[in-house]
C-alpha cells in the first residue's frame, strides 16, 4: 500500500481518558479518508511524493483548520512506547512446527534452533516466527525467545541416471485363463456319486416295500 511507509510527523497521543481516545479515533478517521483522496487528487503514487506533500502541505493545512489550543498546559500523554516495544506489536507472525532436527522452515529459509537450557522447544512443537518492521525476525515458543541461527537450505538427494532406471518398464500382458473343469475322478465328483448311489439305494426301497407287501398279500 501506498500509506506502508509513510512517515507521520507528529507527536505520539496515546490517552487515558475515553473522551480522549474518542478524539483521536476520529482523527485518525479523517485522515485516512481525507489524506488517501488529497494523494489522489495530486498524482502522488510514491513514498517520497507523499511524504514530502505530507510534511509541507497537508499537516500545516490541517493543523491551521483543526487544531486547538488545550484549556491546560499540563500534559496528560502517556509515555512514547519504546521501538522495542513497537517491534513486538507491528510484525507477522507465522505458527510453524519444529522438526525432528529442530530445523524450521519459513519463506524457504531454514533457521537452526540452539540449546535452549530448561525451556527448550520439543521436535514437532509449534512456535511463532515473527518478522518485524525492518526485516527482524525472532522464533518464539510459549512466549519466550528462542535462540537460532539460519542455515543453507538443505541439499537433495541425487537420483543416479543408471540403465536399468532408463529402461522401458515392465508391463505384464494378459493371459486368457481357461476354465479348469475337475476331471471324472476328482474327489469333488466322487463325493457327488456317493450321495446320488445313496439316493438311489433309498428310492429303490421304497418302491420295492409295495410290491413286496402285495406279494405276501395274494393266496
Amino acid at each position: 500500500m501506498l500509506l506502508g511507509n509513510v512517515e507521520f510527523q507528529h507527536r505520539h497521543a496515546a490517552q487515558l481518558n475515553t473522551h480522549a481516545k474518542g478524539r483521536v479515533e476520529r482523527v485518525h478517521g479523517t485522515h485516512q479518508d481525507r489524506l488517501v483522496k488529497k494523494l489522489r487528487r495530486k498524482g502522488i503514487i510514491s513514498h517520497e511524493a507523499a511524504n514530502v506533500y505530507l510534511r509541507s502541505e497537508y499537516l500545516t493545512e490541517h493543523n491551521r483548520r483543526f487544531a486547538r489550543a488545550a484549556a491546560r498546559k499540563e500534559d496528560y500523554h502517556r509515555r512514547t512506547p519504546r521501538a522495542a516495544e513497537l517491534d513486538g506489536i507491528f510484525r507477522l507472525e507465522s505458527e510453524r512446527t519444529i522438526s525432528d532436527d529442530w530445523v524450521v522452515r519459513y519463506d524457504n529459509r531454514w533457521f537452526q534452533l540452539e540449546g535452549q537450557g530448561r525451556y527448550y522447544a520439543p521436535a514437532q512443537g509449534k512456535v511463532l516466527v515473527c518478522e518485524g518492521r525492518h526485516g527482524r525476525m525472532a522464533i518464539e515458543y510459549r512466549g519466550r525467545a528462542l535462540r537460532w541461527r539460519e542455515i543453507a537450505a538443505p541439499a537433495k538427494p541425487q537420483v543416479l541416471d543408471t540403465p536399468a532406471r532408463n529402461a522401458r518398464p515392465h508391463v505384464p500382458i494378459a493371459v486368457k485363463k481357461r476354465k479348469w473343469t475337475p476331471p471324472a475322478n476328482h474327489p469333488w465328483h466322487q463325493a457327488a456319486r456317493r450321495e446320488a448311489q445313496k439316493r438311489a439305494s433309498k428310492l429303490a426301497a421304497t418302491v420295492s416295500r409295495p410290491l413286496l407287501a402285495k406279494s405276501s398279500a395274494a393266496p
